[in-house]
């Protein structure tokens, strides 16, 4: 009943997390058009704002993902939460540029909550049900950027602080519920000690970067998640200024993506990766990755994104496999440091994209620039894509699956 208790609320956690960061995406162009209407100014510092979290988030990540080895799940999930919750106050009263920059940078070092939502999973799941619970986070992620973008889409018309505010509220809300309702799934005697050295993220990323069972998948992971962030840093600003979306326009659409990719995770990955094995849903995931981001930088029209959109849901089978692949390879009383390196990686992958994504579209968009194509972000995203997925079948032939 315990463990029952709990999976609700790494449910809500996850949806929250991703419902106050959908809130903020739609809106922030026109927040940082506060400080200056320049639209290379505001497409490189939407890049440089996304990045500054992001970094925070790959410091912070396998710090919470160890401390949560040795103090256990719950009171790392809350005190992260409780963090979340007053650093979105602090930046929807952040009357400069600076200090926004700063209460993001704040947000993202208390609120690594998916590390140790990630690690908790891990802890109550047996082989039969890994790939189905991973799969509930994904849905979590999907349905938390259905709401999130039409909340943000409607309160931005408030005015810029009304997002922020409505993030700390959610976030709030979750630590009060956890609070009340989750149980620890880690027992002291799978506890561990640790030590200090562990606690550096470029060591951490380096630890789980080293010769193992698994390690090819982890770069798997580090390219997916470096591709899959074309869809935050670039969505917003290519839709703007390809098909002229509005910040209601845009929310809608992410809302969409939402939604498809949560249908996708409760509805078929499960079925996908016990029909097809791990290994063979990652390669078909990693596929329709590459095919989707292509088929996006060269749309037309803006009802194509949603066409797009409906087949790119298939691709989210893709971290569920590679986590269940590596979830089986790690110890109980390890799933925090891995899972916590997990994240760093991501998060480094997440840091790196505003410099990848948002220096191709900024290069491809500008009124000089030789060649004009909107889509190159989305043209690079799916080359990082076919990358990975060489990689995956280049594994697969050596090790003759």
């Amino acid at each position: 009943m315990k463990r029952q208790a709990g999976v609700p609320f790494i449910f809500a956690t996850i949806l929250l997390d991703a419902t106050g960061l959908g809130v903020i995406i739609p809106v922030l162009p026109d927040v940082l058009r506060r400080f200056s209407t320049d639209p290379t100014y505001v497409s490189e510092h939407f890049g440089w704002f996304i990045g500054a979290y992001a970094f925070m988030q790959f410091a912070a990540s396998p710090v919470l993902g160890s401390l949560s080895d040795r103090f256990g799940r719950r009171p790392i999930l809350l005190s992260s939460l409780l963090g979340a919750a007053v650093d979105y106050q602090f930046m929807a009263f952040a009357p400069t540029l600076p200090l926004l920059f700063v209460g993001r940078v704040i947000s993202g070092l208390t609120g690594a909550t998916l590390t140790v939502a990630s690690s908790y999973m891990a802890d109550i799941s047996d082989h039969d049900s890994r790939a189905g619970n991973f799969a509930m986070i994904g849905a979590a992620w999907g349905l938390g950027f259905i709401f999130g973008p039409l909340l943000g889409g409607v309160l931005g018309t408030f005015g810029p602080r009304a997002p922020f505010v409505a993030s700390a509220i959610l976030n709030a809300a979750n630590f009060l519920y956890g609070l009340l309702v989750l149980p620890e799934s880690l027992p002291p005697s799978k506890r561990r000690q640790v030590k200090w050295k562990q606690l550096n993220p470029l060591a951490s990323v380096l630890r789980i970067l080293q010769p193992s069972d698994f390690v090819v998948f982890v770069w798997i992971y580090f390219l997916v998640f470096l591709a899959g962030q074309v869809h935050p840093v670039n969505w917003t600003l290519y839709t703007e200024t390809k098909f002229h979306w509005t910040a209601r326009q845009v929310g809608v659409s992410l809302s969409f993506v939402g939604l498809m990719m949560a249908i996708a995770q409760t509805q078929l990955t499960k079925r996908l990766v016990r029909k097809l094995g791990d290994r063979s849903a990652l390669t078909l995931g990693l596929s329709v990755y590459a095919i989707s981001f292509l088929l996006f930088s060269l749309a037309s029209r803006g009802w194509m994104m949603y066409a797009i959109v409906v087949f790119f849901s298939l691709a989210g089978v893709t971290i569920p496999a590679i986590q269940s692949v590596i979830g089986r390879h790690t110890p109980p009383d390890r799933q925090g440091e891995v899972q916590g390196s997990l994240v760093s990686l991501a998060s480094l992958a997440s840091l790196l994209a505003p410099l990848v994504f948002t220096k191709l579209f900024v290069h491809f968009t500008r009124p000089d620039a030789a060649v004009y194509f909107p889509g190159a972000a989305y043209a690079g995203a799916s080359l990082i894509c076919v990358g990975a997925l060489a990689l995956r079948l280049a594994t697969s032939a050596l090790a003759g699956d």
